[in-house]
């Protein structure tokens, strides 16, 4: 997995981490413990979005210092496209490709 810090002291910092989730698809989000937000993920006890998407694994996370800079490196990062994802935080090199080969499910009209 690769880390970026930018982190102060660990007790007071927080994580965006990326999750790739069993259909595919890539999860962002912020916690103070990856490790603990990622157990409850696969336990069913995270985010609506993954609950059905189980397992979860992790494919990279970056430290900041404060929630707030977590919060707003987040948002970023959401506002990216799956290959912008891909290729700014070097995720190919986890065997992640940019584009879903299933693709998106279609709406129902």
């Amino acid at each position: 997995m690769r880390t970026v810090s930018n982190a102060r002291t660990p007790s007071e910092t927080w994580s965006l981490y990326v999750a790739e989730c069993s259909d595919g698809t890539l999860y962002v989000g912020i916690a103070k413990d990856v490790r603990a937000r990622l157990e409850a993920h696969n336990s069913g006890r995270g985010a609506r979005y993954t609950r059905t998407r189980r397992p979860v694994r992790l494919l990279y996370s970056e430290t900041w210092p404060d929630l707030r800079s977590a919060m707003r490196r987040e948002r970023e990062v959401k506002g990216w496209s799956r290959p912008a994802k891909v290729e700014r935080l070097g995720l190919a090199e986890k065997g992640v490709s940019a584009w879903l080969a299933c693709g998106r499910r279609a709406r129902a009209a």
